[in-house]
C-alpha cells in the first residue's frame, strides 16, 4: 500500500514538473514573441499607461503630424484631458 502511494505521489510530481515547465517556456516563447514585435514596429507604446499595444488594433489620435496610439478609449480620453488642460494653461 505504502509503495501504491509512493509512486502515486512521483506520478503526480512529475506531471506537475512537466506542466509547470512547459508553461514557462510558453510565457518565454510570448515574450520573445512580443519583444520582436515591439522591436520590427508592429507594437506601440501608450502614451498615458504604457502598455504595448497592437497597432493594428490600437485607438489612435492624430496631434498634428504625430499619430498617437492607445490601448483603450479610457486612455485616449485621458490624453485628450490632459492636451485641452495644457492648451487653456498656453
Amino acid at each position: 500500500m505504502l509503495i501504491k502511494i509512493v509512486i502515486f505521489a512521483l506520478v503526480c510530481y512529475v506531471l506537475y514538473r512537466l506542466f509547470v515547465n512547459d508553461s514557462k517556456k510558453k510565457a518565454e516563447k510570448e515574450a520573445e514573441q512580443r519583444k520582436k514585435r515591439v522591436e520590427s514596429g508592429e507594437m506601440v507604446q501608450d502614451p498615458v499607461c504604457g502598455t504595448y499595444v497592437d497597432k493594428s488594433n490600437a485607438i489612435t489620435v492624430r496631434n498634428g503630424d504625430q499619430t498617437l496610439y492607445f490601448c483603450s478609449y479610457e486612455c485616449r480620453q485621458k490624453y485628450i484631458d490632459r492636451f485641452n488642460e495644457q492648451q487653456k494653461l498656453n
